[in-house]
């Protein structure tokens, strides 16, 4: 069957918003659930594309908004969890619940984004929860269902190169937990192309696509890089794994959490992959458009690339 309808689970984000702008230019119709509507307005500018203000946690008020769809995409998760909300809840039981919903509604399409290094012993919380979506997934929608593993995601208004652009533009020395971790980031434009050409393509339900970059990169190297592309040379410190630990103990009593001991285990597991990007998609490389982003990154611009797209 055609797919003409296309849900989307966390459209307001940083990386659903690039895929959502690309499936509206695409000819598809999108509709997106958030909780606030004011969080996605910046979609409100894309002809095809219709926000609904609802509580996918509800499973009645999501039920509602699902059906009618052709394919479903859940983009949603979180990268540090609380009282009011754990990874248990967001990246197991929600996935579980949509995929459920995706059987009895009879849609025949879920894209499911997951993680690099994901299993059922992994060391951190945050993996082991990704992982049990994924076999909830494949439980309740097995061939129906296509499962993405990015590695970290960079773009304009990442939370992750950003995030080293702007220590490094404010601290002269940058003590850095598990320097040696290894990253293979991926430009969000090539994961929504690799998206987009799974909906396109039946072939692609019932598999699982690990997304990496063209290069692997030690995270000391990493913050080198982003370092050099904003005009800084600030003094990275390694720290060993009991500092780590220690850095991310207090880092979990700031108001803003930037890191976790979870997300220290998490570092624990080098986040690459030897499987190239799948529909014979090139990876863009972090060099060749990072100074781009980084230089250019403030809403007014953002608000004028969608405006681009939506041939405003």
């Amino acid at each position: 069957m055609k797919v003409k309808q296309i849900a989307v689970l966390g459209g307001a984000g940083f990386l659903g918003s690039a895929l959502v702008a690309q499936l509206s230019a695409a000819g598809y119709a999108v509709k997106v659930m958030t909780r606030r509507r004011e969080s996605a307005k910046h979609l409100l500018l894309l002809p095809t594309v219709k926000v609904v203000q609802t509580d996918v946690l509800n499973t009645a008020s999501l039920r509602k908004e699902l059906q009618g769809c052709d394919a479903v995409v859940n983009l949603i998760g979180i990268l540090h969890q609380s009282k009011k909300i754990s990874f248990e809840r967001m990246h197991h039981q929600f996935p579980k619940q949509v995929a459920k919903l995706c059987a009895e509604l009879n849609i025949p399409r879920l894209l499911h984004v997951s993680a690099l290094g994901v299993s059922s012993n992994a060391p951190s919380l945050y993996l082991q929860s990704k992982y049990a979506g994924e076999q909830a997934v494949i439980k309740h929608l097995g061939a129906k269902a296509t499962i993405f593993r990015p590695s970290v995601i960079f773009g304009r208004g990442d939370s992750f190169i950003n995030l080293f652009a702007k220590l490094v533009k404010l601290m002269p020395v940058v003590m850095l937990a598990k320097p040696n971790c290894r990253f293979q980031p991926v430009f969000v434009e090539d994961v929504v192309k690799v998206m987009l050409a799974s909906v396109e393509d039946s072939t692609s339900a019932g598999k699982c696509y690990e997304l990496a970059g063209p290069k692997v990169y030690r995270l000391r190297e990493l913050v080198s890089v982003v370092a050099q592309a904003v005009g800084k040379r600030p003094m990275i410190v390694g720290l060993n794994d009991t500092l780590s630990y220690m850095q991310a103990f207090f880092m979990e009593w700031l108001p803003v959490k930037l890191m976790t001991r979870d997300n220290v285990r998490s570092m624990e597991v080098d986040n690459v992959s030897p499987q190239p990007l799948p529909f014979g998609i090139r990876a863009t490389p972090l060099e060749a458009v990072m100074t781009d982003f980084l230089n250019g990154q403030n809403p007014r611009n953002q608000y004028n690339q969608l405006r681009v797209t939506a041939g405003r």
